[in-house]
């Protein structure tokens, strides 16, 4: 044992080297909350990454015959960022959340498995820095390093041996299945908390939305992110043990792949919008001063979100040559599960109605949601004609579409999370005036580049495209597009320079800043260590609504 590590077992170390003490508190932690914020700033962190990699995008695609960076360079920066901001920001986020806040929403001390839960976050870890050591490692570690140039759906054969020599496809295919099995071990985690783990009183009736949500968002891990994993091994086998899964020169099938990426893939897009359904479902009650409007509705119809999402995903097939009856069978589910998403919009905007609005930045980033989710469902409406997406799936629309859905309302819900949340991680306010400044230049920015996003890929822009010919009516679109990009940029900097400022200057408070009525904000900001002296017991679905006002008639209610 090293000296540092017997000082630290002996506890004599802890006056003259504290900061050892405290990281090695942090690494070897088992509790939740602690795990929770690992999670989300390990999501910050490849947020940051993944977001300088989209403003080298938009530089290079800036005009025409731009030459900011190779095409290889481009090649590899597009696969990055998208896998990344998918596996990297998007998964860790919301498992980040979950784990903080669904054992103290249902009045546990901790997760069903502890230790399966810093087991599966640091699995998660390894597969983001495996991913990111192909810069250093992709031509082996006595070549010049590359990363991975396949874009993040990596389809067949561009990740063979003859597309794809060195190893740059070997450190994504290993860092997803790596992190796969991360994903798998927190869902099983929250699933087995959710069940068992629940206090005195909160039948499932009363489970507050958001864990009902995360309930179902980690069944949809298990059931997606299993053939993913398969697909991984299956592409290990074809590069190293001659197999042919996905070579079509040897009787294989590319398209094979794709229904096993787009088995995952589809469904992961409810995966991660899922989670910014759950925050709105606990932040426009509180910010409405209104229960939540259509309770059991809202429970069913994220259940059937669950179900629909395993059957859509070929609709990003349409145009590989499908039969009609395929084709046609994706169409009528992809239009089906506009319906219970549809629903979800109707009650939030019922919840929204009447209410005693108050305009604090959670409730911002929530209406925002609002908007761009439904102009994202329009458009996904609009793809999921097979007719339309023959047309137009390899074009920029798809990319505007995408991007409407992911970062228009994924990270609109995830930064009303942070707004929100915040108060009771740190025990301190972000500042309102930073977090209004950082809404509407996000807002704005994201609108100038997303919204002008559609026109070039109506005009015929394709959506992996390294650069250009002028004259096709692109040009000022996609200078205005990265304009919008930059400006979103400066927005998220202001983001970090709250997180900063706040977390050594921001006013204290307090244990319920917001008026809420969930269990997490019946302890102290932060929680302690143990989350509940005693455990609560609870007789609706607004225990701590009922504690501060018996005498709201409307307070206790099933």
């Amino acid at each position: 044992m090293s000296s540092d590590a017997m000082a630290i077992h002996q506890g004599t170390d802890v006056g003259s080297r504290p900061w050892v003490e405290t990281l090695h508190g942090w690494v070897t932690t088992v509790d939740h909350k602690r795990l929770g914020i690992l999670y989300i700033l390990y999501a910050l962190l490849f947020l940051a990454v993944a977001g300088s990699e989209a403003m080298i995008i938009r530089i290079q695609l800036m005009y025409p015959h731009n030459s900011f960076v190779s095409p290889q360079v481009f090649n590899r920066i597009f696969t990055m960022h998208g896998t990344t901001m998918v596996f990297f920001v998007g998964i860790p986020v919301l498992f980040g959340l979950a784990n903080y806040l669904v054992p103290l929403m249902i009045g546990a001390r901790d997760m069903a498995f502890p230790r399966l839960n810093a087991f599966s976050f640091w699995l998660t870890a390894l597969g983001g820095f495996l991913l990111y050591f192909s810069f250093l490692g992709g031509s082996g570690l006595y070549g010049a390093g590359n990363a991975p140039d396949v874009g993040w759906w990596a389809y067949a054969p561009l990740t063979s041996r003859a597309f794809s020599p060195g190893h740059s496809s070997d450190y994504w295919t290993i860092s997803l299945l790596v992190a796969g099995f991360g994903s798998i071990g927190t869902a099983i985690n929250i699933i087995a908390t959710i069940l068992c783990m629940r206090c005195p009183g909160m039948k499932l009736s009363r489970m507050p939305l958001l864990v009902w949500l995360n309930l179902v968002v980690s069944g949809m891990v298990l059931i997606a992110i299993t053939p993913l994993s398969a697909a991984q091994i299956m592409l290990c086998v074809d590069r190293y043990l001659g197999g042919h899964f996905f070579d079509t020169q040897a009787g294989g099938s590319a398209a094979l792949w794709m229904h096993f990426f787009w088995i995952f893939g589809h469904p992961e897009v409810y995966i991660l919008i899922l989670p910014a359904f759950a925050v709105l479902s606990e932040v426009i009650p509180v910010f409405s001063r209104k229960p939540m409007f259509g309770y059991p509705v809202m429970v069913g119809a994220t259940i059937a979100i669950g179900f629909i999402s395993m059957s859509v995903w070929a609709h990003h097939m349409f145009s590989i040559g499908m039969s009609s009856y395929g084709n046609a069978f994706f169409v009528l589910t992809t239009m089906a599960i506009a319906v219970p998403t549809g629903i979800k919009i109707f009650n939030w905007l019922g919840t929204m109605w009447g209410g005693r609005i108050i305009f604090k930045t959670p409730m911002l980033f929530c209406i925002g949601f609002l908007f761009n989710f439904l102009i994202a469902g329009l458009t996904g409406i609009m793809l999921g004609s097979a007719a339309f997406n023959w047309q137009l799936t390899g074009s920029y629309f798809v990319v505007a579409h995408f991007h409407y859905t992911l970062s228009g309302s994924f990270l609109f819900g995830i930064f009303a999370a942070f707004y929100y949340w915040h108060p009771k991680i740190t025990g301190r306010m972000l500042g309102e005036r930073l977090g209004k400044l950082h809404f509407w230049l996000f807002f704005i920015g994201f609108h100038v580049c997303f919204d002008l996003m559609h026109i070039p890929g109506l005009l015929g822009m394709a959506r992996r495209i390294y650069t250009y010919e002028p004259g096709r009516g692109w040009d000022t679109l996609n200078l205005l597009i990265s304009i919008g990009a930059f400006i979103q940029g400066i927005a998220t900097l202001i983001f970090v320079a709250n997180l900063i400022i706040s977390y050594f200057k921001g006013a204290k408070a307090g244990n319920d800043p917001w008026d809420a009525w969930t269990l997490e904000w019946s302890v102290s900001s932060p929680p302690p260590a143990y989350n509940f002296a005693s455990i609560p017991t609870v007789a609706s679905r607004r225990p701590l609504w009922d504690l501060k006002h018996p005498e709201d008639p409307d307070s206790r209610y099933e």
